[in-house]
């Protein structure tokens, strides 16, 4: 008996949750040490586009969010100010200790890559249990008289699973969407710099501002939305859809996380003009939670309305090596020796015969520019340190403004809301991050543009924009703080897929989240030492404990304009440098061969 035509789609969606739960037949692990393997996996009939990385992608979004525990800082800090008695300069060490806590993720990145990414997961879940429980723990008064020591690495820990979330669902989208690098960066970055809002709208809405509560929910609440999502997050055959046809999906991702941006702005301003009732809260925390698994609509319309092609496996096939001899990269800082130590037969068949007659012996050789790199490899090259200066220099500089904000802007005094200011801060930063991966795969795809060409013009954006601070204009103080949000955002977005290209994917998790360890140390060297040093002076010649006037920043915007400015030129050589790089990835149609250095 066959089922009804109306039911037919309810059965489909039924099995894609039976599939879910019983594994994914087409997961693959992402290293491949053979061409035989490589053409046992073309061999497989498949719908257009695969579902699981779809499906992982729109989990991995859930996972975003909850990365962005370490911005939930400010929302429990005063409670522990009061009942802890400490004072502010305790509180600032504590934020510290946050800030360190969601940048260092090498130990995530070494484990990314020697476990399936279930494990790091659950070892981020394991310290956002410990860290934010253990803080629960003193806030509620159940734990008395805890060293402070104690609670920084508490804290410490707390903030660290950020860094093992985050670099579990970036190392796993990029290789499960090589030809996508750019926008998998800025979407996954995006939803992470959302998280502020969502955060802030769960603790003033559901939570009654209430922070025991918050960290009970950062206690237990994220570990459980992780580990729910560790058997949906893992390594697939990578989406080999063509580029129009997964642009559309990337689309409907993009506008459903600019509404959910939107959404969150517009029920802020309400919340804080209007008294509302409880229902409504709810309703507005039920409405924020459907445009958050809006993403998971792409495999579940997959799964109701499947059209599908059977994929040959010709050698050709995007996800092999293409025949065509990949251009040789040489620069000046190249690996010692040349052509002639290794010499290359011209054909295939002449490489098997010289083997095979002994006449070539195979000899271990440094990887080029675009290949996979270990770490101890990439960190002695030059474009390495290149690119690390760069987004040190601009995440510091934005990290600086950011941390800062509210002195900014009550220093500049004229009324201006400080509360403001930081939302102003956070959504351009959401923008800047989203937009930023879109357009530098866009111009990478249509002219091989290389995406550090964007670092290079957003810091130079964010020169000018501190030079508007100097004004002391409150018109321009908002401009000023939307376009450094936006160049802040930037610097992510750009910066972790241009890692991926020029240094591979195999040690990825590793190469990025060290070049991430810029934007600690520039909020340690340019907030805590440049910056607070100056307001203090100034405070302190006023006779008060705050600042007042242009004075009170004067002197560090004018060193955050210069370090930007020598940002700007440092990514423009950059961009000079590794030009071939994109154009040998990206020119010419070359773009699929991207796919087979996965």
């Amino acid at each position: 008996m066959h089922a009804p035509a109306w039911f037919q789609p309810v059965l489909g969606l039924l099995s894609w949750f039976w599939q879910q739960s019983q594994g994914w037949e087409q997961c693959w692990a992402c290293n491949l040490h053979s061409e035989s393997d490589l053409r046992k996996m073309t061999q497989l009939v498949q719908k257009i586009g695969s579902r699981p990385p779809w499906v992982g992608l729109g989990a991995a979004i859930l996972v975003q969010f909850a990365s962005g525990n370490p911005y939930t800082f400010p929302l429990f800090s005063p409670a522990l100010k009061s009942v802890l008695g400490f004072n502010q300069q305790q509180i600032t060490i504590l934020g510290v200790a946050a800030d360190i806590g969601e940048n260092a993720g090498i130990l995530p990145g070494i484990v990314c890559n020697k476990f399936h990414p279930w494990v790091v997961l659950c070892g981020g879940a394991f310290a956002c249990f410990w860290g934010f429980g253990l803080i629960w723990l003193t806030v509620t008064q159940t734990i008395q008289n805890l060293p402070y020591w104690l609670l920084w690495i508490a804290l410490l820990v707390g903030t660290n699973s950020s860094a093992w979330f985050s670099t579990t669902v970036i190392v796993t989208n990029m290789r499960n969407f090589p030809l996508h690098r750019g926008t998998i960066a800025g979407l996954l970055k995006g939803y992470s710099g959302l998280s502020t809002a969502i955060y802030a709208e769960i603790f003033s809405l559901t939570l009654d501002k209430s922070a025991s509560s918050l960290l009970l929910f950062l206690a237990l609440g994220l570990p459980i939305l992780c580990c729910s999502m560790m058997y949906l997050i893992r390594l697939c055959t990578p989406a080999t859809a063509s580029l129009e046809d997964s642009s559309h999906k990337f689309l409907f991702i993009q506008a459903s996380s600019v509404l959910l941006g939107v959404y969150l702005l517009a029920t802020k301003i309400i919340d804080s003009t209007f008294t509302l009732d409880k229902s409504i809260c709810y309703m507005f925390i039920a409405i924020m939670f459907t445009f958050m698994i809006a993403p998971l609509a792409i495999p579940a319309k997959m799964t109701v309305f499947p059209r599908g092609k059977k994929l040959g496996g010709s050698i050709t096939d995007p996800l092999l090596p293409q025949t065509s001899p990949v251009p040789r990269q040489t620069s000046e800082d190249e690996e010692t020796g040349t052509e002639e130590d290794y010499p290359e037969p011209d054909t295939d068949t002449d490489t098997l015969l010289a083997i095979g007659e002994g006449a070539v012996v195979k000899r271990k050789r440094r990887p080029r520019r675009g290949e996979d790199f270990k770490f101890k490899e990439a960190i002695i090259k030059a474009d390495f340190w290149l690119l690390w200066l760069v987004y040190f220099l601009g995440a510091g500089s934005g990290v600086t403004a950011l941390n800062n904000l509210a002195q900014i802007g009550s220093a500049q005094g004229d009324g201006i809301d400080t509360t403001l200011l930081v939302s102003l801060f956070s959504f351009c930063n959401f923008i800047g991050r989203l937009g930023g991966g879109a357009v530098s795969e866009y111009f990478v795809r249509r002219n091989s543009v290389p995406r550090t060409i964007w670092m290079s013009f957003t810091q130079a954006i964010m020169c000018l924009s501190f030079l508007l601070y100097i004004s002391t204009l409150s018109s321009t103080l908002y401009i000023a703080t939307a376009l450094i949000g936006i160049g802040f955002g930037v610097q992510f977005t750009t910066m972790i897929p241009t890692a991926s290209e020029l240094f591979g994917l195999k040690n990825f998790g590793v190469i990025y989240n060290f070049i991430l360890l810029g934007n600690p140390i520039g909020a340690f060297l340019f907030s805590g030492l440049l910056a607070g040093y100056i307001y203090d002076s100034e405070a302190i010649e006023q006779g008060a404990s705050t600042c007042l006037g242009s004075a009170c920043f004067r002197l560090t915007f004018l060193v955050l304009a210069a370090l930007c400015g020598v940002g700007t030129m440092l990514g423009l050589y950059l961009s000079f440098r590794i030009r071939p790089v994109y154009q040998m990835l990206y020119s010419g149609g070359s773009s699929q061969h991207i796919s087979s250095l996965h």
